[in-house]
């Protein structure tokens, strides 16, 4: 899961273009209907607080906390609830069922306790044996997106996913980016709070 060659602001950074390349498949339309379902839905709660505490578990441990924030710092899990509640809700059955098939294997790994209340280490033991499951690939497209979306839409807390990337919410409208939607009727950045 680490190589010790490879920075985790690089990993960072190259995967930030990966989900940028990723994104250009999207119809932009349904992207800014999606956005603005998600701002306007803020009071969203799809996962019970178990199933957040593991997913919250997952995603601390697919972007870890060292000297810099990670998932948990970013509040990746309100992100996911929310999400999943809103513009993802055609995933969210899937989700909750692979989410529901994790927590029994892992049970049976580990009968004494969930997910979340394991050991750092044997969590990381345990995602090692999962990690090519489309669950654990959902998670991780998930964590991603939470840690590096707006803020407004629940993650990328005080824009600490932005911060790790070097990247400053300016909201610039210079060609050639920005001219041809800066009169786009009720758009508003919202300033990011500085800790």
């Amino acid at each position: 899961m680490h190589d010790a060659g490879f920075s985790r602001r690089s990993f960072l950074r190259s995967l930030s273009g990966a989900l940028g390349a990723s994104c250009l498949t999207l119809e932009w339309s349904d992207v800014v209907a999606a956005a603005h379902h998600a701002r306007t839905s803020a009071t969203a709660t799809f996962l019970a607080p178990a199933e957040a505490a593991d997913v919250e578990a997952i995603s601390a441990q697919i972007i870890p906390s060292d000297d810099t924030p990670g998932a948990r710092e970013a509040g990746v899990v309100f992100f996911i609830d929310q999400a999943l509640a809103t513009f993802f809700a055609p995933i969210a059955k899937e989700f909750r069922f692979q989410l529901a098939e994790f927590q029994v294997t892992c049970r049976a790994h580990h009968p004494e306790k969930a997910f979340a209340a394991l050991a750092s280490e044997r969590q990381i033991e345990f995602l090692k044996t999962i990690e090519s499951t489309p669950f654990f690939a959902r998670m991780r497209m998930l964590t991603l997106l939470g840690m590096f979306s707006m803020p407004a839409y629940g993650g990328n807390r005080d824009g600490v996913g932005w911060k790790l990337l070097g990247f400053e919410d300016q909201h610039v409208f210079e060609p050639p980016f920005g001219y041809y939607d800066r009169d786009y009727p009720g758009f508003e950045i919202e300033p990011v709070k500085t800790a």
